[in-house]
């Protein structure tokens, strides 16, 4: 497999959205847990000593062999063992890449990010760093999903999104670092689905202050939205949190100066009535500009 060099593998990898999978072992005591535990130590040992006998060459023909095969499992058991018997190798930064890879295929987001933190640690200037750090983001992206939200059961927005922001970090970066890599249209897109989802969900966070009275919260929430995502569909309705916040704290001259700017942006949102904002949580008169 050539990571650099394969449009269909790119494609491939562009338009996955593996659903997030897991087993549950139910069943076996203490006796069975340390007949596992020997398996798999005398499998590494097995192992250990069937690659202490190929070379560098042999070793990652095998590995590429199990990529092209579709073995993850056996590729990245070659490949590691490959990094670590030649670290300096001809072979050892290519594998390096495929490692990133096959993690990837794996499902295994948290060994992705590290190895492509490590390639980009060793290799700044290499000519495939803009691919360790898309497929860091891409991990992220991953991680930070729900296989549900494509069945429209659960809003992601509403949970934890310390991976989806890492993500956006990442193509941000990639973006910034690389404008004309082959990566970068792809990462421009998951961008703006991100930088979204980041918005609704500060958004969340605002409605759920409004609620309770954390006028000044909200109102931060609301600014934060408005600094750091203004190309966002919710910049509208961080504007209007901004100005119903501000009537909570009796700011009437600050709220009308954000009314200003949301009737200029948005003249038809859903809580203006002409140049009037009607309040939705707050207990307090409209206000008009």
């Amino acid at each position: 497999m050539r990571v650099s060099n394969s449009p269909a593998r790119f494609a491939a990898l562009l338009l996955a959205t593996s659903l997030l999978t897991g087993c549950s072992l139910f069943g076996g005591g203490a006796d069975d847990s340390r007949d596992e535990g020997a398996s798999t130590s005398s499998q590494v040992a097995d192992e250990e000593v069937e690659y202490a006998n190929l070379g560098e060459r042999e070793l990652y023909e095998e590995a590429r062999d199990s990529l092209d095969r579709g073995n993850f499992t056996a590729a990245i058991s070659r490949l590691e063992a490959l990094d670590t018997r030649f670290p300096f190798g001809g072979h050892a930064e290519q594998a390096q890449l495929e490692l990133i890879y096959a993690y990837y295929e794996i499902d295994d987001w948290e060994a992705t990010r590290a190895a492509a933190n490590r390639f980009i640690r060793l290799h700044p200037s290499h000519p495939q760093a803009d691919y360790a750090l898309y497929m860091r983001g891409l991990a992220a992206w991953q991680a930070g999903r729900f296989s549900l939200e494509r069945l429209k059961l659960i809003d992601i927005s509403k949970r934890d999104l310390g991976a989806s922001r890492d993500a956006y970090t990442d193509f941000r970066e990639l973006v910034r670092l690389y404008p004309s890599s082959q990566y970068a249209p792809d990462a421009r897109q998951r961008i703006v689905y991100l930088r979204n989802l980041l918005s609704r969900h500060e958004l969340h966070v605002a409605d759920y202050y409004m609620r309770r009275g954390a006028y000044l919260a909200a109102v931060e929430r609301g600014r934060w939205v408005v600094e750091n995502y203004p190309e966002s569909e919710a910049t509208r309705d961080a504007l209007a949190v901004m100005v119903e916040g501000y009537l909570g704290l009796e700011m009437r001259d600050r709220a009308r100066e954000v009314l200003r700017v949301l009737i200029d942006n948005a003249p038809n949102h859903d809580q203006l009535r002409g140049r009037t904002f009607e309040p939705r949580h707050v207990d307090a008169e409209s206000v008009s500009a």
